[in-house]
């Protein structure tokens, strides 16, 4: 019985430890069954410590549980974030000698998110930022920031972002067809969705292309924009193919993108005075500790929010 009293109250910890982290990350087709599991765990638990542990032994018994608990919570924890990237990668059938049809591809590549939850694209930004030694979230807290994820899109059901890049992406080459321009191809990509951009790039070059613009649909140079270059880069596409691949860089430049802040502001005031309205904008922003990695984000952050600052002064704001 003295084995059994000791043996039995770690293995349940272990595996309640366990099972906790897969409830907080799981699908939510799939999260009751780990939450009614650790509950049995739990209840199975707190049978042992009322019918068959000792009291002289529950103390150091209770401290062992604990500690087995925190480790069947870490043993899972490192085991979610270090899964491999489930996008599906396309082969890349053409060869060197293949020169294609030589048409424009453009690579239209934004951050992206899924429809439906997949915490895939933040175990890439966890892995990323612990590569460069960047404090982020906690080792132990990030089945918790994944488990709030999940809990945003059951509260909004499912995320349009893919839906609207896409309509955007539509009209791009709408533009380009009524400037008379039918040989121009488009390619969505995403970093934190499918396709990603060295797929939509492969793609590309099966399809026959002979010159590669990538769009990059952010409005900052930052981690996102270099880990997408990244991945593009290292197919070689230069070296194998003889096909220039360019950037457009971002957009924080943009004076279009400035002036529509305006536009919509002023469609959305209505008949409100605009000395009446307040205007807030919101950046993304990053903590002092990343400028050293990206120096140049924050700072077109903010020229960009001064021009269109100036912008809403010029318009009587």
């Amino acid at each position: 019985m003295s084995i059994v009293q000791w043996i039995l109250p770690i293995i349940f910890a272990f595996l309640m430890g366990i099972t906790f982290v897969q409830y907080l990350t799981v699908h939510p087709l799939r999260m009751s069954l780990y939450l009614v599991i650790a509950l049995v765990l739990l209840f199975g638990l707190i049978l042992m410590f009322i019918f068959i542990i000792e009291r002289r032994n529950a103390l150091w018994i209770s401290i062992l549980s604990v500690l087995f608990f925190v480790t069947g919570y870490w043993v899972m924890t490192k085991r979610i974030l270090s899964q491999s990237d489930p996008r599906e990668i396309p082969k890349l059938t053409r060869t060197r000698s293949e020169k294609g049809d030589g048409h424009t591809a453009v690579v239209y590549f934004t951050h992206g998110e899924p429809e439906t939850y997949n915490p895939i694209g933040w175990i890439n930004q966890f892995r990323e930022f612990d590569e460069q030694g960047i404090r982020f979230i906690p080792f132990l807290a990030r089945p918790v920031f994944i488990y709030m994820l999940r809990n945003k899109y059951l509260q909004v059901g499912k995320s349009d972002h893919r839906k609207m890049h896409l309509q955007m992406m539509k009209r791009l080459e709408q533009s380009f067809r009524s400037d008379g321009d039918d040989s121009t191809k488009f390619y969505i990509s995403f970093l934190d969705d499918d396709p990603r951009p060295d797929a939509a790039a492969i793609r590309a070059l099966n399809e026959g292309a002979g010159n590669i613009i990538v769009s990059e649909v952010f409005l900052t140079i930052s981690n996102h924009t270099a880990e997408g270059e990244d991945l593009i880069k290292a197919l070689n596409i230069e070296e194998n193919f003889g096909i220039n691949v360019r950037y457009t860089g971002p957009l924080w430049n943009s004076q279009l993108l400035q002036q529509m802040f305006v536009m919509r502001v002023n469609k959305t005031r209505g008949s409100t005075p605009k000395e009446k309205v307040g205007i807030l904008l919101v950046g993304h922003g990053q903590p002092d500790e990343w400028d050293v990695e990206w120096p140049t984000e924050t700072e077109q952050e903010i020229r960009f929010r001064e021009e269109v600052l100036k912008l809403f002064i010029e318009d009587g704001y």
